[in-house]
């Protein structure tokens, strides 16, 4: 199955699209009333030349706005400067009398395109910011106030939120399919992966464990191995890949990675949800602790997760031969830290509390408890 990755900017080109369409027919909307009053203008052809320089700017913004590396600063500020310079010459074009006697300017409707555009490429700011700029400029060439200018200025001023706000939320809907498409694609090639490694390494391994687990010397250390890595490529191969960031993350996933031969973990049916600082945290400080574990020769090793609501506790209990209770306080004095920062450290800095009981001769236990929110 071929997985289709959407065009990064893909949802945005209809929009641009729009803004194109919007400018050509605003355009042909100037060269009707230009035609109709230009017998009132003081400089008709004057209007002339300034219709021809509106078309000559239509396909130019056209061609710019399409492809996406042409979308920056130059080409939006050249297209609100040209706006802005129709509008300063306006009144000698048209002359007083004209806008007196209540007459249209001549850009009309074709002024509000670097508004879209502004709000097309930056969100409902841009669209305001360049709303407000051509508005007043708008309201100060015609030399005075009138509820039609004002009306213009203000439905320009909307489009720009509204048009920008529908801009950044297609942005932000893109982004997502992006990642949905992303996921889809490494679970089913996560997928297919788990298959080819069932039918094969995994097979091969379980038969390995299985036929020398009895044996002594190299061929039964030779098979142990083999039993640990057939179950640290079960637990690779049943995670569930790539996922989104945002939200809690369920420790259980985390902890999984640890599970071997030797290490049994044992999570409630249920997810185990924690902000994502809290579990990658105490997950580290779990995987220190099973660290310590195979150092000091702890051989096999439990691990529990239980879930009490208002906190999270996770015990890892080993068969080990354990330790003095005064040898952690002697190995800080000693500057040999790495219980007290791997452990105890990320522990204090989540708000939560690592416990740990040994007994020479009957192994050694470590619990790690942290609130279900940072205080």
């Amino acid at each position: 199955m071929v997985t289709h990755v959407p065009t990064p900017g893909g949802f945005e080109v209809p929009l641009w699209r729009a803004v194109a369409v919007f400018r050509v027919a605003s355009l042909a909307y100037v060269c009707v009333i230009v035609a109709r009053d230009a017998d009132r203008y003081a400089h008709p052809f004057a209007a002339g030349a300034l219709v021809l320089a509106m078309a000559a700017w239509t396909i130019v913004t056209a061609i710019g706005y399409a492809a996406p590396s042409r979308r920056g600063w130059p080409l939006l500020i050249a297209d609100l400067g040209v706006i802005v310079a129709i509008l300063l010459v306006t009144p000698w074009v048209m002359g007083r009398e004209a806008i007196e006697a209540g007459l249209p300017t001549l850009a009309v409707a074709w002024l509000s395109g670097p508004v879209l555009a502004w709000a097309v490429s930056g969100g409902r700011r841009r669209g305001v910011v360049a709303a407000l700029v051509i508005g007043g400029t708008d309201l100060l060439t015609r030399g005075m106030v009138t509820p039609t200018a004002i009306n213009g200025a203000i439905l320009m001023l909307l489009a720009g939120v509204v048009v920008g706000y529908v801009a950044r939320l297609a942005v932000r809907a893109e982004q997502r399919l992006q990642q949905a498409v992303e996921l889809e694609a490494a679970t089913r090639e996560r997928e297919r992966l788990a298959r080819d490694i069932h039918d094969s390494v995994l097979q091969v391994l379980a038969l390995v464990s299985r036929r020398g687990e009895r044996l002594d010397g190299e061929a039964g250390e030779l098979a142990r191995l083999a039993g640990e890595q057939e179950a640290a490529l079960r637990a690779l191969i049943s995670d569930a890949g790539p996922r989104a960031t945002d939200g809690p993350m369920d420790l259980r996933e985390l902890l999984g990675r640890y599970a071997s031969a030797s290490v049994s973990l044992s999570t409630p049916a249920t997810p185990v949800l924690l902000a994502p600082p809290v579990a990658r945290e105490l997950a580290a400080a779990t995987g220190a602790a099973l660290d310590n574990v195979a150092r000091h020769g702890g051989g096999r090793a439990w691990v529990l997760v239980e879930d009490e609501g208002a906190t999270v506790t996770v015990s890892i209990r080993d068969e080990g031969p354990g330790f003095p209770p005064q040898r952690l306080t002697e190995a800080a004095a000693q500057g040999r830290l790495g219980v007290a920062q791997a452990i105890r450290g990320r522990l204090a800095d989540l708000g939560g509390t690592a416990t740990i009981n040994s007994v020479p001769g009957s192994g050694t236990e470590v619990e790690l408890t942290v609130p279900r929110r940072r205080p």
